[in-house]
């Protein structure tokens, strides 16, 4: 009798992510790929990370390569907290955050920490792909509030928190993955305003925010808690260098409540006992360089002109057949197929054509946890150059 092994029930709760299937499909010559969810490689400041490299190791190389605390390297966590209060974020001190192995893993820790099997959990429809899948792993039952131009919907999501009672509210407020949205400023309170008035706790998941093209969008949940009473103990921020330095390192943090990030850190203690102390001294070293501000206004330059090229392309080459908000930063244009003129109206159904026609993009629906709509599509813009956009949406539009 072949020996079957006895995996957990609660992989029954998740399945191999619609992304990664795709992926198999671009070994594919002259594929254009607008299907990725990650920075440019080209875009990485070698020569700074090579310069903080060296200074760890010269500086502080016992502490960089030996076993270090669970909450984080101490330099790290003093230069994390120092860059969140130069973004406006009054008040964070190095022991308000727990460093962890990119956002991601706080997504887990918060999983680990938060979610009992059955817990009711709201994300935005579309919401991070990844954030679905960790929080069903957990036995969460998610519930989608939808979002528009501006974010989420908050009249609706106060409806949804007064039905559903949610354990808490995960959104991603500044030109989120995939939607590439930016929560007005309006909207912003309003959630804090929920948060206290419905005592329910926020994360607040923000990889993306120094990523904007013209003007800064509104403050972070986290700084504009210090204007509403009481929600600053209901509010968790995760943040990430992988969008702005390099994902390579593997270093996210998370700000919120003593009480949580202690739980959060005990479950990291027998997880990975800490990120890695190296990558966070070369961190530490690259913050304390004051490089990123020069790293962010090249890459946020480079990035507006692509966002800029896709964004004309498509409503050249595809002209009422798509539509979409012209995203203000981030990653991802994120449209919706109209049909119009008879034209394919499902993301998956073009999915497949363009694929055939050489380019790669990657269908709406699985970002939905719940009522997808199957005429959406996710375009990543950022490690593609103007000649290839224009290329590769060319070949969409004979797709479609």
């Amino acid at each position: 009798m072949a020996f079957q092994i006895p995996f957990a029930e609660r992989l029954n709760n998740v399945e191999t992510s619609a992304i990664r299937e795709l992926f198999k499909l671009l070994g594919k010559p002259g594929i254009i790929s607008f299907a990725g969810g990650f920075p440019d490689s080209a875009m990485f400041d070698v020569e700074g990370i090579r310069e903080a490299v060296n200074a760890a190791l010269t500086e502080e190389a016992g502490g960089a390569l030996q076993y270090g605390a669970t909450e984080g390297y101490n330099p790290l966590r003093e230069q994390l907290a120092a860059f969140m209060t130069g973004k406006g974020n009054q008040g964070v001190m190095a022991n308000d955050l727990i460093v962890t192995t990119g956002s991601q893993q706080a997504l887990d820790l918060l999983g680990k920490t938060l979610i009992s099997p059955g817990d009711k959990v709201i994300v935005e429809g579309p919401t991070f792909l990844a954030t679905i899948q960790c929080f069903r792993l957990y036995g969460a039952q998610l519930v989608t509030a939808p979002v528009d131009g501006q974010g989420v919907d908050t009249d609706r999501l106060e409806k949804l928190i007064v039905e559903h009672q949610p354990k808490f509210i995960y959104l991603i407020p500044t030109f989120g993955n995939p939607s590439g949205a930016m929560l007005s400023l309006e909207r912003r309170k309003k959630v804090l305003e929920l948060a206290v008035q419905h005592n329910v706790l926020v994360v607040e998941d923000d990889p993306y925010g120094d990523l904007y093209f013209g003007d800064a969008p509104p403050p972070s949940l986290l700084a504009l808690s210090a204007s509403v009473p009481g929600s600053r103990e209901r509010l968790v921020h995760c943040g990430s260098l992988s969008k702005v330095l390099s994902p390579g390192l593997r270093v996210g943090w998370m700000v919120g409540p003593a009480e949580l990030l202690a739980k959060a850190t005990m479950c990291k203690q027998f997880s990975d006992a800490h990120t890695s102390t190296f990558a966070q001294a070369t961190a530490a070293q690259y913050l304390k360089a004051g490089r990123m501000p020069g790293t962010l206004a090249k890459v946020r330059a480079v990035y507006a002109e692509r966002a800029m090229t896709m964004g004309n392309a498509l409503r050249r080459e595809l002209g009422d057949a798509i539509e979409f908000v012209q995203p203000q930063g981030g990653l991802f244009v994120w449209a919706r197929l109209t049909g119009a003129g008879g034209k394919v109206a499902d993301g998956g159904e073009l999915a497949k054509r363009a694929i055939e026609k050489g380019v790669a993009f990657v269908p709406g629906a699985p970002f939905y946890a719940s009522n997808p709509d199957h005429a959406t599509l996710r375009l990543s813009f950022a490690t593609v150059g103007v000649d290839k956009i224009e290329e590769g949406v060319g070949r969409l539009g004979q797709a479609v």
